[in-house]
């Protein structure tokens, strides 16, 4: 490997350096085509979701704020690839942010935004106070509920100890945009590590919503005292209802109008992703937004008992995304 020290000489060694990106040599194919991997560094970890909603920082954050409609962050909706990677020992984060930008910029990837928290460029200002330098208030951001998966059983914002390095690029093609984000940790005595993530955004699939009909409901509860839906849809990380729930809303409440005497628990249930309280207050805050929608269509709240179970229950490993996709519903128990 050739130990560059020089900008100026970047680009003209970038392929013996980035040796993963595509026409550089044959990507392992772990690593995503568009991106790859620094030279040396192991490949930990590859978490996919073929369709989600992603907050990529795009600008100086206020702080640890994140997600949609905080200062600096970009909402995004499409396929997503998150790899964590060991970078080898002896390469400074600056060195390793600089190859991927000169990288980036030959597949095409225009750099939308970059930062070190060491310079404060990372945080907006702060009127009468010093420059925010803190690695970890970055990390927190980056690494905010719902958690980003662990690595090696530890929260991703405790790798980051002395100073954290940020990349955004996109891609721009006719189909869709791309964007890479690259996040860069120094974590001391662990080394220093890589976490990107890349974001395809796409059309959704669509046709994936099953309605369940009221009769279903009613005979699902009369025989085994419950049912999982999988038509109430929420915002991510929020409780709001999003409008493609309707139909399943509509039938709940025609269930409950078809039989007066019924009374039911509407429990909440995530994934695994994220810490178990956050999770348990984010059901419990859906479990009573269904309950405020079916009031809204003239049930009685008497009636209905909401819960958030949080990850607790879970119908399926949460090791797979299709078992996650099981795991996140809404739960109708038939109440005495």
């Amino acid at each position: 490997m050739f130990r560059l020290t020089r900008w100026p000489a970047l680009l003209a060694w970038t392929s013996c350096v980035f040796a993963a990106m595509p026409g550089a040599g044959a990507a392992p194919a772990a690593d995503h085509p568009l991106v790859g991997r620094y030279e040396g560094a192991t490949l930990l970890d590859h978490h996919a979701s073929d369709y989600d909603e992603v907050s990529l920082i795009d600008g100086p954050i206020a702080g640890s704020s994140r997600g949609a409609g905080a200062p600096g962050w970009l909402a995004l909706e499409g396929r997503s690839d998150l790899y964590y990677y060991a970078l080898p020992a002896g390469r400074s984060t600056l060195e390793v942010l600089r190859n991927y930008e000169a990288a980036l910029g030959q597949r095409g990837f225009e750099v939308l935004f970059t930062c070190a928290t060491s310079n404060g460029s990372c945080y907006q200002a702060r009127p009468n106070r010093a420059a925010d330098t803190m690695p970890y208030d970055f990390a927190l951001a980056f690494d905010a509920a719902p958690e980003l998966p662990r690595l090696n059983g530890d929260f991703i914002r405790n790798y980051f100890r002395t100073n954290a390095r940020y990349l955004l690029a996109r891609l721009a093609r006719a189909e869709a945009a791309t964007y890479a984000s690259v996040v860069l940790a120094e974590a001391g005595d662990r080394g220093n590590f890589a976490f990107v993530r890349i974001v395809e955004t796409k059309a959704m699939s669509t046709g994936k919503i099953v309605v369940v009909g009221a009769r279903q409901m009613h005979d699902a509860l009369a025989n085994d005292g419950r049912i999982s839906l999988y038509g109430i849809r929420f915002d991510f990380d929020r409780d709001a209802i999003r409008p493609e729930s309707a139909p399943t809303l509509d039938e709940i409440a025609r269930l409950l109008e078809d039989d007066p005497a019924l009374r039911l628990s509407v429990v909440g249930h995530t994934d695994s992703q994220g810490g178990a309280a956050y999770n348990l207050a984010l059901s419990g805050r859906r479990a009573a937004a269904v309950v405020a929608e079916l009031a809204r269509r003239g049930i009685d709240r008497a009636r209905l008992s909401p819960r958030g179970a949080g990850m607790g229950e879970p119908v399926a490993s949460n090791d797979s995304e299709d078992g996650r996709a099981k795991n996140r519903r809404v739960e109708l128990v038939r109440r005495p």
